[in-house]
């Protein structure tokens, strides 16, 4: 019953979580839309009917039933008909009447003193401060919470102490053999290591790191070595002989670095067989901004190579194969993996709390980056429309003609559709493969 709860703890702290975190995304918006004067007639949390809301001011701010997302409704994001001035339609092709229906829709509560107050009328720089300051709100989050993270509970470093011992030589990332006849024991299994054992010397080196161990072992493969260990109060030294085995290439941080399709690269190299146990040591303010750039630079890989991650994906979804656990999740695959880690009671708490607050920064990372792929309706694709203004009203300037005017993004309307079909598909994939056939994040 303890764990049903705890497990129900760590969902609602992300769905809590990630409620906030667009809330605060739409704050990011709205703040400097007030700023710069454009009239925001609504603020809302969510799709669908509206649950709860209140009017203060000129905004109405609100909850509506489907949590998925928010808005903030500016008037005029469109400029009138470029025929006329009107927003009445000037043809009666398909996308010109979307187009028409956008600009109606944009123009319905503007009246004649909101003249100035039309978001089409802004000059370029400030329309592109209102669409980054959702993602750059996500972005300061992520900040924040990966300092909370770093600093007060401490990123896991590796001790020389042992947590596992792997009895069965196998391939890199395959599963032990259930048949233990057919069982080729590590070389750690064989020289007699067990979990608890503190590696004190290798090959006549003293070792007080893991990662100068792991480089020894790597290049000592096909080599006897002596190496000794303590157990409790005594001290053995046996002989151990690294195998050549594909392993993981490692980056700077120790993490294995994976290719454009998600595998890992693997590269010839000793192996013994054990894992080691690690700490939490909290580091300083120097440490965040570099680690919050690594977590973003891996998003951005996932979110580059997003096509393909989605196909594996749906191989996985509809077949035996797994996930890969570097791949796309959801937010019910985030809220599954905060429910684990709250129940993990074997886990001190402060580590389970620690892991969800890297959880949630790393959701706020993703927003961040995903909200600037540019195309609309992400903020990233109304960023495009304004930079294209600036270049092309730049560029009339330079040949001396007629100042185009503000760029009519309605007519992006048609790409608009396509891309929000496609997410829509996409958050159904990654839902029902949470589901179905969820990430093994914890093994």
């Amino acid at each position: 019953m303890v764990t049903v709860l705890l497990f129900i703890g760590g969902v609602l702290f992300v769905a809590i979580g990630v409620v906030v975190s667009i809330a605060l995304h739409e704050v990011g918006h709205l703040l400097p839309a007030k700023l710069f004067n454009v009239r925001v007639t609504r603020y809302m949390i969510g799709f669908g009917p509206t649950l709860w809301s209140r009017k203060k001011g000129e905004t109405e701010y609100g909850f509506k039933a489907i949590p998925a997302g928010g808005y903030v409704a500016m008037i005029g994001m469109y400029p009138p008909n470029p025929v006329d001035g009107s927003v009445r339609p000037s043809s009666t092709g398909m996308f010109q009447t979307m187009a028409t229906e956008a600009r109606s829709m944009a123009h319905e509560e503007v009246g004649p003193e909101d003249k100035n107050r039309v978001f089409y009328a802004l000059l370029v720089w400030k329309k592109i401060v209102i669409m980054l300051g959702g993602p750059t709100m996500n972005l300061l989050i992520g900040i924040v919470l990966t300092g909370v993270l770093l600093m007060g509970f401490g990123s896991p470093q590796p001790t020389t102490t042992l947590s596992q011992v792997s009895a069965c030589q196998v391939a890199y990332g395959a599963p032990e053999p259930t048949d233990m006849a057919k069982c080729t024991k590590t070389p750690a299994a064989a020289a007699g290591l067990l979990p608890g054992d503190t590696i004190k010397t290798f090959d006549g080196r003293v070792v007080t790191d893991w990662a100068a161990l792991t480089e020894w072992i790597r290049a000592d493969a096909g080599k006897t070595v002596e190496m000794s260990y303590q157990r409790g109060d005594r001290t053995i030294t046996t002989t151990v002989t690294p195998v050549r085995t594909a392993r993981p290439v490692l980056d700077a941080n120790g993490n294995a670095k994976v290719d454009a399709g998600g595998r890992a690269v693997t590269v010839e190299a000793g192996f013994i067989g054990m894992g080691p146990t690690s700490v939490l040591v909290p580091e300083s303010a120097a440490a965040v901004l570099p680690a919050v750039g690594n977590n973003v630079a891996q998003i951005g890989g996932v979110v580059f190579h997003l096509p393909q991650k989605l196909v594996g994906v749906a191989q996985a979804a509809f077949s035996s194969q797994p996930r890969d656990p570097n791949g796309p999740m959801s937010v019910v695959g985030v809220g599954r993996a905060a429910g684990e880690v709250a129940s993990m009671q074997q886990v001190p708490l402060s580590a389970r709390v620690g892991t969800l607050v890297g959880l949630m920064a790393g959701v706020n990372l993703a927003l961040f980056v995903f909200n600037l792929i540019p195309l609309l309706p992400l903020d990233g694709g109304h960023v495009l429309g304004a930079l294209y203004e600036g270049a092309r009203r730049t560029i009339a300037k330079a040949l001396r003609k007629k100042d185009p005017g503000a760029f009519d993004i309605a007519r992006m309307l048609p790409v608009t559709y396509v891309a929000a079909g496609l997410l829509l598909v996409m958050g159904a994939l990654l839902i029902y493969a949470d589901i179905v056939k969820p990430v093994n994040l914890f093994g």
